[in-house]
C-alpha cells in the first residue's frame, strides 16, 4: 500500500508545497542555545563559532608547541643515532614516526605483547616515563653486544635478566641523550627504576594523564622495529613553561625601545644652533617697497616665543634677554617633534618714518 502525500481536503500536494512545509517545520524548531566564556547566552548565529571539541582526548599542546617540541627531539634521534653506532659499530639509523599526546590509558592499551618496558625518572623531574622497546629489536641489540653480527632476532619472547643486564647499557645511553635535549632548560638525570613486559597492568599514572608519546623507527642491521617513548605531561610540564617563558622573552626583547645613551664619540661633534622669530608675512610688493628708515612693528611678547633651532630643525622656544654685555636665550619649553611653526596673523605692517 503506497503512502500519499495530501492535504485534509483530499487535494494531493506537488513536491514545492512540500518543501514549502518542511521548511517551516525546521524554522519551528528551536536552535540551539549555547554559553560564552564570559557567561552569556547566544544562539550560535553571527560571528560565533562553535566548534567539538573531545573531553576524553584534551590536548594540552598547540599546534606551534608540538612544532617545538618535534624540532627539539629530531635533534635528539640525530644525536642517539650517531652514538648508538658508535657504540655498536654498526649503522643504528633511527627516525620519528610520530610525537602526540594522548592519555595514558589510551598509550598502554597500545603498547605490544610481548614486550620490553623500562620505567625510569628523570630528576629532579616528577613522574615515571615509559620506555618501550619492541624484543626483536632488544634480543638483536644484545645479540651484537655478545659479539654478533647484529642479524635480526626471529624470537617473539620476553627478555630473561642477562639480556635485560646487557640491554641496560643502551637504554642508558638513550635515557642520557633525551635528558640532554633539555640542558638548555634545565640540568636533567636520568634512573631506571624498574623492568616490566607488559604494559596492561601498569600503573604509573592516572588512566585520565595526558602523556607525551614519541615512536621511533629503528633500523639495526636487517631488523626494522620501533622504540616507543611515553612522558606524562606533568613530568615536563615546568621544561615547556619555562621554554615559553623563555622564547616568550626573545620575541619582545627585539620590541623594547633602546633608552639612549651617551657616547663619548659624540663630545666633539659641532652642531648649528640659531635663534629666529616668526613674527608675520607680508607680501612681496611690500618688501620691494621698504625703504631706509621704516619702521616695522613687531609684536610685543616676540621675544619670549624665540624658536631655537639645532641643525635647522626647531627644538626649543625660549625667551631672549641680556646678560652682561651679551644676548642670550634661555629655554622654557620643548617642542613636540611634529608641532608646526606658528602663524602669525597680518595686522601688523610698516610706518613710515
Amino acid at each position: 500500500m503506497a503512502n500519499d502525500a495530501s492535504a485534509p481536503g483530499g487535494e494531493f500536494l506537488d513536491q514545492s508545497e512540500i518543501d514549502k512545509l518542511l521548511a517551516q517545520e525546521v524554522a519551528q524548531q528551536p536552535k540551539p542555545l549555547f554559553i560564552r566564556a564570559d557567561g552569556d547566552r547566544g544562539d550560535g548565529t553571527g560571528a560565533n563559532r562553535v566548534e567539538t571539541y573531545d573531553f576524553r582526548n584534551p590536548v594540552f599542546l598547540s599546534e606551534v608547541e608540538l612544532r617545538r617540541l618535534r624540532l627539539l627531539h629530531e635533534d635528539f634521534i640525530r644525536y642517539l643515532s650517531a652514538r648508538l653506532s658508535l657504540f655498536l659499530r654498526m649503522e643504528f639509523n633511527v627516525k620519528m614516526s610520530r610525537l602526540t599526546t594522548q592519555t595514558y590509558l589510551k598509550f598502554t592499551e597500545a603498547l605490544p605483547s610481548p614486550t620490553h618496558l623500562c620505567l625510569f625518572k628523570a630528576d629532579p623531574l616528577v613522574g615515571v616515563g615509559i620506555l618501550d622497546v619492541n624484543p626483536r629489536l632488544a634480543l638483536t641489540i644484545v645479540d651484537r653486544l655478545l659479539g654478533g653480527r647484529g642479524h635480526s632476532v626471529k624470537a617473539e619472547r620476553y627478555l630473561t635478566e642477562i639480556e635485560i643486564g646487557l640491554l641496560e647499557d643502551i637504554i642508558h645511553i638513550l635515557l642520557e641523550e633525551w635528558c640532554r635535549q633539555w640542558k638548555s632548560e634545565q640540568d636533567l638525570h636520568p634512573a631506571i627504576v624498574g623492568h616490566e613486559n607488559n604494559g596492561r597492568f601498569l600503573q604509573t599514572s592516572p588512566p585520565d594523564a595526558i602523556v607525551l608519546a614519541l615512536e621511533l623507527e629503528v633500523n639495526f642491521g636487517d631488523c626494522a622495529e620501533q622504540i616507543q617513548i611515553g612522558v606524562p605531561y606533568y613530568t615536563i610540564e615546568p621544561i615547556v613553561k619555562k621554554m615559553q617563558v623563555r622564547r616568550q622573552r626573545d620575541t619582545t626583547f627585539g620590541t623594547v625601545e633602546k633608552k639612549a645613551t651617551w657616547q663619548k664619540s659624540y663630545d666633539h661633534i659641532c652642531v648649528p644652533v640659531r635663534a629666529q622669530w616668526q613674527a608675520f608675512e607680508v607680501s612681496l610688493r611690500e618688501v620691494t617697497s621698504l625703504r631706509v628708515g621704516d619702521v616695522i612693528e613687531m609684536p610685543a611678547d616676540l621675544f619670549q616665543r624665540t624658536q631655537v633651532l639645532l641643525n635647522g630643525a626647531p627644538k626649543f622656544i625660549g625667551a631672549v634677554g641680556l646678560e652682561g654685555d651679551r644676548v642670550a636665550i634661555q629655554l622654557t619649553a620643548k617642542m613636540p617633534p611634529q608641532e608646526e611653526e606658528p602663524t602669525y596673523a597680518h595686522s601688523h605692517g610698516r610706518k613710515g618714518a
